[in-house]
């Protein structure tokens, strides 16, 4: 498969000056991750200011400003998404050339995944040029680590090209799933107070959990493709697993 790859953002000085973020915007099983409530608004839940009779708009409460932990938190979240979403595009880049070779009739699936992955990639990277976020310092090794992770894989056959995706999946899906938890207690503990969380920021917890869905049904996708035929399948799963936790701490403080 020849789709292009999307070029990294380039690094921002950490002195450049930055918008304020107008947001205030698995495990083992699938069924725990989807088990997150609903917020209780999402973009398509915001319903435009109401208007009088004199078609004079009423008030609405403003966003509340971020804290500087919680801005924190939404610069290391998206730096690592966005650099978890470059690495699994360049592992189906990586995967499909020689998986196809033995397995033609998995363009269709291969093609879906990677396209679904260059479009979580393209949102991240936006998120991160709008605010001035720097991008992690990690990024040459993660590129070589992703794209020889989905060689090797596929090398080692379909099975173990599936459980790659499977293992990867599972870290995403709760790192994911952990993200909006997050997000919803901010949201929950503002409105006590009769704060609100923002527009934006609420507009970012339906696309996290869109692209959640999106992680898991890769995995549904592996599962049914016999990734747990894999050999040795613990041994597998254990280590990319393990390296997709340690990948994430790194992005987090680098």
């Amino acid at each position: 498969m020849a789709t292009p790859i999307l070029s990294p953002i380039r690094t921002l000085s950490r002195n450049a000056p930055r918008p304020q973020f107008l947001v205030a915007t698995v495990s083992a099983s699938r069924r725990a991750l989807h088990n997150t409530p609903s917020p209780k608004a999402t973009t398509t839940d915001i319903a435009p200011p109401a208007t009088s009779p004199s078609n004079k708009p009423t008030t609405t409460t403003p966003s509340t400003p971020l804290t500087q932990p919680q801005k924190d938190f939404l610069d290391s979240a998206l730096r690592v998404n966005q650099a978890g979403e470059l690495a699994a595009v360049l592992i189906y880049t990586a995967q499909t050339p020689p998986l196809l070779r033995s397995h033609p009739h998995l363009r269709p699936l291969m093609k879906h995944m990677h396209d679904q992955e260059a479009g979580h990639f393209t949102y991240f990277n936006s998120l991160l040029h709008k605010h001035r976020i720097r991008p992690t310092a990690m990024y040459p090794i993660w590129h070589v680590a992703a794209s020889a992770l989905g060689w090797g894989t596929a090398i080692m056959g379909r099975e173990a090209a599936m459980a790659c995706t499977e293992a990867v999946e599972t870290e995403i899906g709760s790192h994911y799933n952990e993200q909006v938890r997050v997000l919803l207690d901010w949201a929950d503990k503002m409105e006590r107070k009769g704060e609100t969380l923002g527009e934006e920021l609420m507009g970012l917890i339906g696309e996290l959990r869109r692209i959640r869905d999106e992680e898991l049904e890769h995995l549904d996708h592996a599962v049914e493709n016999d990734s747990k035929e894999a050999r040795p399948y613990e041994l597998l799963t254990n280590v990319i697993r393990g390296g997709c936790r340690t990948a994430i701490w790194i992005s987090e403080k680098v």
